[in-house]
């Protein structure tokens, strides 16, 4: 007997492994980043976000988009390397609005103030690094601890910029 892949799952494909979500929407968000940046750019959009039009663009590729592609990752290759059932379903969708959240914060960081933005944006990051420590650990797949490294300097990286254009602008 082979070992289950999934668990009993009969809500949207969408939310049954979490590339799907992560890849869809990251894809989307960075064409719709770069049609959003081109009338900010030009003065002619208010974002509402305490960045500079250039800034949000820089982060929101950096730290918005490529989150959502290595989350999407991770949560493939995890349980290939662990044989442990994959996240789906409501803790799948709760990273998912999390994500999301982080993306209207940075947005809207003008109107929230940018420790709330940092706050919720930076929030997503650590909370993949902990859920794929958990499943990493649990699974005692200890040779693949070593994709915390990027995650952890990812989150700190993203911390900075938002410390760095709160303080200084970039």
């Amino acid at each position: 007997m082979g070992i289950p892949r999934l668990r009993a799952y009969t809500g949207p494909a969408f939310l049954s492994y979490g590339f799907r979500p992560f890849f869809l929407l990251g894809s989307l968000y960075a064409a719709l980043s770069v049609l959003l940046w081109l009338p900010m750019y030009a003065g002619e959009l208010d974002a509402h976000s305490a960045f500079v039009a250039v800034d949000w663009h820089i982060h929101e590729m950096l730290f918005g988009y490529l989150p959502a592609i290595v989350t999407g990752f991770l949560l493939t290759a995890i349980p290939n390397w662990t044989g442990r059932l994959p996240v789906q379903g409501l803790p799948l969708l709760a990273l998912v609005v999390l994500w999301l959240a982080g993306r209207v914060a940075v947005f809207f960081s003008a109107d929230i103030g940018w420790e709330a933005a940092a706050v919720i944006d930076g929030s997503f990051l650590l909370t993949v690094a902990a859920a794929a420590a958990r499943e990493i650990v649990v699974g005692r797949n200890w040779r693949n601890l070593k994709v915390l490294l990027p995650l952890a300097v990812l989150a700190c990286a993203n911390g900075a910029f938002h410390i760095e254009a709160h303080s200084q602008g970039i």
